[in-house]
């Protein structure tokens, strides 16, 4: 099967666990191939070669099947519409940290949207980002963490980052 990027390969871009649980397809068709691959070279690619190690793909395209029984939220730019977010963790490989990843893309890409995610106890557990093209991209940036239990966003600052990530 086709690659997505240098190093993304289609199988990595499509893994789904709850889809191989629920014998779903999660299968992106030729427009959101492109979408995928729009992203992962304007954005993984970039990323992966300034930091020069393996970045962990841990969720790229859903399927409208699959987003339903993880309970995503029907916006999700990883839905089947778009195919254009993926979901970083650089700490499964090691060598940086997933807010490192989160400054990176923050001060040197274009992006459409950029959130750091679950972040407690000193660290961001992951990054989702998206992008749809170079002069539709919003650039906006979120903090997502959870608070009784409950799952907040919110814009980001850098001062409710630092006091998020000193709890």
């Amino acid at each position: 099967m086709e690659r997505i990027s240098k190093h993304i390969s289609y199988l990595e871009a499509t893994r789904s666990n709850t889809a191989d649980r629920y014998g779903i397809k999660n299968t992106p068709n030729t427009p959101q191939l492109i979408n995928m691959k729009k992203l992962a070279e304007n954005v993984f690619e970039p990323t992966r070669e300034h930091f020069g190690k393996a970045i962990y793909v841990s969720s790229f395209f859903r399927s409208k099947e699959v987003n339903e029984k993880i309970k995503g939220s029907n916006s999700s730019q990883h839905l089947c519409n778009n195919g254009a977010a993926i979901d970083m963790d650089a700490d499964v490989y090691g060598g940086m940290t997933n807010i490192d990843i989160f400054n990176y893309i923050k001060h040197n890409l274009d992006f459409d949207q950029l959130i750091v995610e679950d972040v407690k106890e000193g660290k961001a557990e992951w990054i989702h980002v998206s992008y749809v093209n170079k002069h539709k991209n919003r650039n906006q940036i979120l903090i997502m963490h959870r608070q009784s239990g409950k799952t907040t966003y919110e814009v980001y600052t850098p001062e409710r980052l630092k006091e998020l990530l000193a709890n």
